[in-house]
């Protein structure tokens, strides 16, 4: 893909399923990365494997919803790698509850990771992309923002929220020649989904029910998503902004 050796990329959540070959693919299209985790030890572990195989990548151990904590991991950033030119908002957390049986303190921490953790990352990042005048912004969010998801209602609300809240910041930056767009993953084989398929009581009737729901016939993979990220921040898509792509294998097909 086009434009993207030796540029800066943080990617949140980078020690995880998606983030870390996410990761991973970055840097084979030689960019430098900045692998943000809460798990010191996963973003070192992804960051490391990544310099072996003779990449470039920093880990940082960076909790998304502390936002002094966040603005050093972004300071130390730009020391370290230099100017961020791609921001890739990957992280998120959840847990599967019927909405009636969830806590306030389950939705606190819902809304902290999943709305405050990347509007903080925005917040944080956004100012140096306006200086310079370029940046590219890819938020992972889910169909279950774009449809709703059962037992994941407040989840489902905070990844509408970041839909929304790329497009506005789509129009606010246009000036400023930054781009925003959304990847919704579907079903796909996270730690997330294990616990979801779990906490059913009937995981491999659900799972087999998903896959015949499913057009293409399988459960996603972690790999089926770093094409679309990587191609929404290289220059081929320069001329694309405000736009969401579903990656769910034709579960969902939403205009």
């Amino acid at each position: 893909m086009k434009g993207l050796k030796d540029k800066v990329v943080v990617v949140t959540g980078g020690g995880g399923g998606i983030g870390s070959v996410t990761c991973k693919r970055f840097a084979e299209e030689g960019a430098k990365l900045a692998v943000y985790d809460i798990n010191e030890q996963a973003a070192i572990a992804v960051a490391e494997g990544i310099n072996k195989a003779g990449g470039s990548a920093q880990a940082y151990a960076v909790d998304l919803t502390d936002l002094n904590n966040l603005a050093k991991a972004v300071a130390d950033t730009r020391s370290d790698l230099g100017p961020i030119d791609v921001l890739v908002n990957n992280a998120g957390w959840d847990r599967f509850t019927p909405f009636l049986k969830s806590t306030p303190d389950l939705w606190d921490k819902v809304i902290d990771i999943n709305l405050k953790g990347v509007l903080n990352t925005m917040y944080t990042v956004l100012p140096g992309m306006v200086e310079r005048q370029r940046g590219r912004v890819v938020t992972v969010s889910s169909d279950a923002g774009r449809v709703g998801s059962s037992g994941e209602a407040v989840y489902s609300a905070c990844k509408a929220g970041l839909i929304a809240l790329s497009k506005t910041l789509a129009r606010e930056h246009a000036r400023h020649g930054i781009t925003f767009n959304v990847v919704c993953p579907g079903l796909t084989e996270t730690a997330l989904f294990a616990d979801f398929l779990a906490s059913s009581g009937r995981p491999d009737k659900l799972r087999e029910a998903f896959v015949r729901a499913t057009p293409l016939g399988r459960i996603g993979n972690p790999e089926d998503l770093p094409g679309a990220i990587c191609f929404l921040a290289c220059e081929e898509a320069a001329f694309i902004t405000g736009q969401v792509i579903s990656v769910s294998g034709g579960l969902t097909m939403h205009g």
